[in-house]
């Protein structure tokens, strides 16, 4: 490697609520020699990320565009609504979008649901992030709707979280730009599907399963042919076989006479 030449490394965006900790420690076990940085950024940001070339890969919540980004999908989570302890929806087990009808409902500028009509009663002003309406919520103001690893995220002692049981989910997948599918990225797709060390690092021979699969010969992979002389089913000869001369061939070798007695 010349002086000039950077050393690989993997750099892996996540948004909140994801918990990316299980796969960034098989990664630094099966390539210990890469470095794996971590970038947390909001979940509208997640994309211009990998857009810009900032990350080479991220946790993101759908939907992308898939005209440009490969995705995985992994998991969909549940809905829930975070309110204050005290709240009457605290001892309910689960609510719905219309008994939401008559409360306060944040709805931050990094909100991951793409509302047609956001449920409940508009706030007076919209809060710049999540946590800021985690804040809002636990001082009384209005409540809040999240997935349910946002609202552990964010998790208060004064405030708790109901499933809400009509509304929309929101799913998390690992994505890339799929023209910048490199090597590394393989590697990490590899992990995150739970391949094993010899198939996540045996890229060209599943490359080449594929294309045998598709008709194309295996470079090297071909069937030897017979040596010359030699059919493929023909079994070597015996050593008595080789060892008989004269041109019988097959035949048996002539008996010998006994010795004549002496008069």
């Amino acid at each position: 490697m010349t002086g000039s030449e950077e050393s690989p490394s993997f750099r892996l965006a996540y948004v909140p609520g994801v918990t990316p900790a299980k796969w960034v420690r098989i990664w630094r076990e099966r390539l210990p020699g890469v470095p794996l940085t971590l970038l947390q950024v909001p979940a509208p940001e997640a994309p211009g990320l990998l857009r810009a070339g900032e990350a080479d890969a991220a946790f993101v919540r759908l939907p992308v565009d898939r005209t440009f980004f490969s995705a995985i999908p992994l998991y969909t989570e549940a809905t829930v609504v975070v309110v204050p302890r005290d709240h009457l929806f605290a001892a309910a087990d689960e609510v719905t979008l219309a008994d939401l009808a008559d409360e306060v409902v944040f709805h931050p500028l990094d909100d991951v649901f793409d509302w047609a009509a956001p449920p409940g009663e508009p706030a007076f002003e919209r809060p710049a992030t999540t946590p800021d309406a985690v804040e809002l919520v636990a001082a009384g103001v209005g409540l809040l709707i999240v997935p349910q690893s946002v609202a552990r995220l964010y998790h208060r002692r004064d405030l708790t979280y109901r499933p809400v049981t009509d509304a929309p989910q929101s799913s998390v997948a690992l994505s890339w730009p799929e023209e910048a599918t490199t090597d590394l990225v393989e590697d990490f797709i590899g992990i995150v599907r739970g391949r094993t060390v010899n198939s996540t690092r045996g890229r060209p021979t599943e490359k080449a399963e594929a294309e045998q699969r598709r008709g194309r010969p295996q470079q090297g992979g071909g069937r030897q042919k017979p040596a010359a002389g030699k059919s493929a089913g023909s079994k070597p000869e015996s050593r008595t076989a080789r060892g008989r001369t004269g041109s019988g061939g097959g035949g048996k070798p002539a008996k010998r006479g006994k010795p004549r007695r002496k008069s």
